[in-house]
């Protein structure tokens, strides 16, 4: 399983570097699929999905310069032929999964049945998460409630035994000081990785590397 979890994106040298690694390839020469139903759960979702596509929001992500980048909507997915999407799924290099909603886009990998191709697919395509995308494949996940599903939805896939607390000390989120996420993190039973938008964690078949020209903590229970 190779996974790249950013807080923002592609914010920096290191964290290309590290992208390219994963890939084995430049990423000129590497295929996307950009997963965007996150975002949907959060206020002017339309927007942003726009403003991330095309790159004037926040850091790279979409803009990379992939040799292709195509959308992959999950919502859609129940209700067409699993032989007419898998193909393009199991084709792609990277699978790059934008912010927004974890407990919304935790429901629609589900039930679109992505989740459950999850394991082995990563084991040939790199998932690379921004904010909520990164934090659904962790042990902790959270919701803006803007939607209509059960309170007690799972709100992240599990797939790794630690969470991921984005966007720390970002000048507009003042809830994401380091002595919140430090109160929030002594509730969980596992172990947080507080980090800011200048730092990803990378996961290779279970081992963790902190990828940082930022600041971040391990916070452990």
């Amino acid at each position: 399983m190779k996974l790249l979890l950013t807080s923002a994106g592609i914010s920096n040298q290191s964290i290309r570097n590290a992208l390219i690694v994963l890939l084995g390839k430049p990423i000129a020469e590497a295929n996307a699929l950009f997963i965007p139903t996150a975002v949907y759960g959060i206020p002017n979702g339309g927007d942003i999905l726009r403003r991330v596509i095309c790159g004037t929001l926040g850091d790279p992500f979409c803009e990379l310069g992939w040799k292709s980048l195509s959308l992959f909507e999950l919502t859609t997915l129940p209700s067409l032929k699993k032989e007419f999407w898998l193909s393009t799924l199991n084709e792609t290099d990277a699978l790059l999964v934008g912010g927004g909603d974890c407990q919304y886009l935790t429901y629609w990998m589900k039930q679109s049945g992505v989740a459950d191709l999850l394991p082995s697919l990563l084991q040939k395509v790199v998932y690379v998460g921004l904010s909520a995308g990164s934090m659904i494949m962790t042990s902790h996940g959270s919701t803006f409630g803007n939607h209509t599903l059960p309170a007690e939805s799972a709100k992240s896939l599990g797939l790794i035994d630690f969470a991921i607390h984005p966007h720390l000390d970002y000048p507009t989120f003042p809830q994401n000081s380091m002595a919140n996420i430090e109160k929030l993190a002594a509730t969980l039973p596992m172990p947080s990785y507080a980090i800011d938008d200048q730092t990803a964690i990378k996961v290779v078949d279970g081992v963790v590397e902190v990828i940082s020209e930022g600041n971040w903590k391990l916070i452990t229970p």
